[in-house]
């Protein structure tokens, strides 16, 4: 609409039964719009939600489990357990196997444990990295299925 003053803006503003809103003050030069307000807050808002639930998303938590090579039954399935419940919320998981002594000399043992945990989970996770090997440990990392 142009350059206009405060007075005939807000005549303009209030013949259209709207609000003035001051969108930039520069000194000297001050720059308003003719809008609903509360349509512009709520809509405002609404994205600030839809942006907050999308950074919620994409900073899911890991979780990581510790396992060995000598695992027991018992102990591997508990794990197994509470891994498949923190995977069904949503969030990764970070098998973890450490190799002690001579235990190096056969890391293929420990990624049949970690390949066997995948496997168990395999209803609610997918493989998202394979095991893999960095110095003493081995690690690999499940994402829930979706």
């Amino acid at each position: 609409m142009g350059t206009k003053k405060l007075s005939d803006a807000l005549t303009i503003a209030n013949y259209a039964g709207l609000d003035l809103v001051l969108m930039n003050s520069t000194p000297g030069h001050a720059v308003g719009k003719i809008m609903d307000y509360n349509r512009y807050r709520y809509e405002r808002q609404k994205k600030q939600k839809e942006a907050l639930k999308k950074q919620r998303e994409n900073n899911k938590e890991i979780k990581e489990y510790q396992l060995s090579v000598t695992i027991d039954v018992h102990d591997f399935e508990t794990r197994k357990k509470n891994a498949a419940n923190y995977l069904s919320k949503g969030h990764k998981i970070k098998a973890s196997l450490r190799f002690k002594g001579r235990q190096m000399a056969h890391t293929e043992l420990g990624r049949e444990v970690l390949l066997k945990f995948a496997n168990e989970l395999n209803d609610v996770a997918d493989i998202e990295s394979a095991p893999e090997l960095v110095g003493r440990n081995m690690t690999m990392i499940l994402a829930p299925k979706k």
